[in-house]
């Protein structure tokens, strides 16, 4: 891998993550290297302005922080391909992100990338646009945005006033399949199905999976329950909540766009996947399952005579 462009992320308002893009950003300039550094959060997004910036190609991408900002470097360099390099400075579970202890040395990293001493992972992501249908949504203009998710796009109602049931009617290939009332959708990947979709009673899927995950949160009925599509299939969404306007799509659980009454939600398999760099030489996708998720097993251990 050549190293001459690179862009760096940190968590925004944390102090260590900081000091890990200062010391990789002063470590990868003194080999010559391009750099553009910038802080990534609820109000940060740097990502515009990283890709403005180079138009050239992007040769890597070093986030720092834990899921959420690896997520949010996915939905904006998935479809330049660029590989994403996610060091765990300061995340809660860390799935996707490599462990800070692990990465100390910082200069053997920028050896091994360049030496091509390193395995990549490429994660399925999810693509989404909203389609108008009903005539009296004529004056508002259809937004052609597509939006992306690594982990999952989520379906419900945002208010400040009341909790709102979401009723949601949801086709897929253009065939009815149920309609759901409770607090909303899930369609995920196996990527975030160890993510809300878990929470939600969901499946867990291997991420060399291709498949999606389709998860009704908290319905009002028993016999509503999460399906396993295969990845080619296309899910549509109809809001069914005439009178209220407070249906929102969310992806990696930030707020996307309005999903109005008379419009449609199109969830597809996307077209790029999310590359990540494994530096770990014994990494394991049910070690980090047992250690992430904290399973201990059943009370009571036995021990297996025949292993």
């Amino acid at each position: 891998m050549k190293l001459e462009q690179v862009i760096i992320a940190y968590r925004s308002g944390s102090q260590v993550a900081a000091e890990w893009a200062e010391r990789c950003s002063y470590e990868l300039q003194a080999r010559g290297c391009k750099v553009l550094v910038g802080p990534t959060g609820i109000n940060d997004n740097p990502y515009p302005v990283f890709l403005q910036s180079f138009h050239q190609k992007i040769d890597l991408a070093v986030v720092l922080g834990g899921d959420g900002s690896t997520l949010g470097a996915a939905r904006y360099l998935a479809q330049r391909g660029v590989p994403i390099l996610a060091i765990n400075t300061g995340g809660h579970l860390g799935f996707l992100t490599q462990s800070a202890e692990q990465c100390q040395d910082t200069e053997a990293i920028w050896e091994r990338l360049e030496q091509d001493y390193f395995a990549m992972e490429q994660r399925m992501m999810l693509q989404a646009k909203v389609i108008n249908h009903a005539p009296h949504l004529a004056k508002i203009s259809e937004t052609k945005e597509t939006f992306f998710c690594l982990n999952e796009m989520c379906i419900k109602p945002a208010s400040a006033d009341r909790m709102i049931t979401a009723s949601l009617e949801v086709e897929i290939d253009g065939e009815v399949v149920d309609q759901y009332h409770g607090d909303g959708l899930l369609v995920a990947t196996p990527t975030g199905s160890t993510s809300y979709t878990v929470a939600a009673s969901g499946p867990i899927l291997h991420p060399n999976l291709e498949a999606m995950v389709v998860t009704p949160i908290c319905p009002l009925s028993l016999s509503s329950r999460a399906i396993v599509l295969p990845p080619q299939l296309t899910v549509s969404v109809w809001n069914l909540n005439e009178q209220d306007n407070s249906m929102k799509l969310w992806t990696d659980g930030v707020m996307a766009t309005p999903v109005l009454a008379g419009q449609r939600l199109d969830i597809q398999r996307a077209k790029h996947k999310a590359r990540f760099i494994i530096l770990s030489e014994s990494y394991s996708y049910y070690q980090a399952l047992r250690e992430k998720l904290l399973w201990t097993g059943a009370r009571v251990r036995y021990h297996n005579n025949y292993r």
